[in-house]
């Protein structure tokens, strides 16, 4: 690294810091039953200019580093190109936008600031997941099951992380059924850094519509999950909410590398108590990386070539991960 390149890297992070902990000190208001801070005073402590589009529906925050668009009353977010779908709506009172405090804690601010929650251990291992399995086959469509390329793509993962030196298992290695809790106890086992659960989407109508690549992550405890599917109204804390920042920026790095290498629609950051997410001891994300049942998504995923660049990907923004967090 040159002079200039580490010079400007301190630079950044020495306002990275300065602006996150600016926010910590902003005033705060209660909105409906939860802590927001005012959009403005947290663009002007993290040094953003701030610019109006979409006929005052859409807020625009700018710095040196960072790029966010944010809508009013929507949870969809973007942070440098990547959607983010917060667990608060971005609220409107008096002409102001405020964003929920939660949010700036277990999304923005770890995403933005990930050289606050470095480790002292390197990350050395991955334990993958290859979703479903022996009696369990996912997603079908026609003769082709979810399962058989949960695995094929995991295979390709461990190849690509293995050649970067880290230690990579899978908590399956051919047709097995492993029951859901036993998935990230396998993980706590191997003690393996992350744990990192691989499945392929699929819907029933709009199957001609419906296409894209999302990562899921731990809901925060007392929010609301962008897939809140058999959740019930249960918003209690799991052990894997300890690591909702790591979380966060495993799953926001994994995204990222895939929108911005393949030929995919970004359906975002997301978040929900799966049960592979809700136990995990290290950083957990479960990625869907395609519909099966989109008529040309569905090409490409069975596809070995494609999928050789998908792992490539996911590899990358595992390395990402490993690379802002060790720094």
């Amino acid at each position: 690294m040159n002079l200039a390149a580490g010079a400007l890297l301190l630079l950044t992070g020495l306002l990275t810091a300065s602006a996150q902990s600016a926010s910590g000190k902003l005033a705060r208001a209660s909105l409906s039953g939860g802590d927001y801070i005012r959009l403005s005073d947290w663009a002007g402590a993290g040094r953003f200019q701030v610019v109006w589009t979409r006929r005052n529906e859409e807020v625009q925050l700018t710095n040196s580093w960072s790029r966010l668009v944010f809508t009013v009353d929507s949870h969809k977010a973007e942070v440098n190109g990547v959607t983010i779908f917060l667990s608060a709506p971005v609220a409107v009172r008096h002409g102001c936008l405020y964003l929920s405090v939660q949010d700036l804690e277990t999304a923005l601010n770890p995403v933005l600031f990930p050289s606050n929650h470095t480790v002292r251990a390197p990350v050395m291992s991955v334990c993958l997941d290859p979703g479903h399995g022996g009696r369990d086959p996912g997603n079908e469509e026609g003769r082709r099951k979810e399962k058989d390329y949960t695995l094929l793509l995991a295979r390709e993962v461990r190849e690509l992380l293995s050649v970067a030196g880290l230690t990579v298992t899978l908590t399956r290695n051919g047709d097995s059924f492993v029951a859901l809790p036993d998935r990230t106890e396998l993980a706590r086992q191997r003690d393996a850094d992350l744990f990192v659960s691989l499945h392929f989407n699929a819907v029933i109508a709009d199957k001609a519509e419906v296409k894209g690549v999302e990562v899921y992550c731990l809901t925060p405890a007392g929010a609301g999950s962008t897939n809140a599917r058999g959740e019930g109204g249960d918003v209690s804390a799991w052990a894997g909410n300890r690591l909702d920042a790591k979380n966060i920026l495993l799953a926001y790095q994994v995204q990222k590398a895939m929108v911005r290498s393949l030929p995919v629609e970004d359906r975002g950051v997301k978040r929900a108590r799966f049960a592979v997410l809700r136990n995990a001891r290290v950083p957990a994300i479960l990625i869907e990386a395609g519909f099966m049942s989109h008529p040309q998504e569905s090409k490409r995923i069975f596809d070995p070539q494609y999928r050789r660049r998908l792992a490539r990907a996911i590899a990358d923004g595992i390395l990402a991960y490993k690379r802002a967090i060790e720094r």
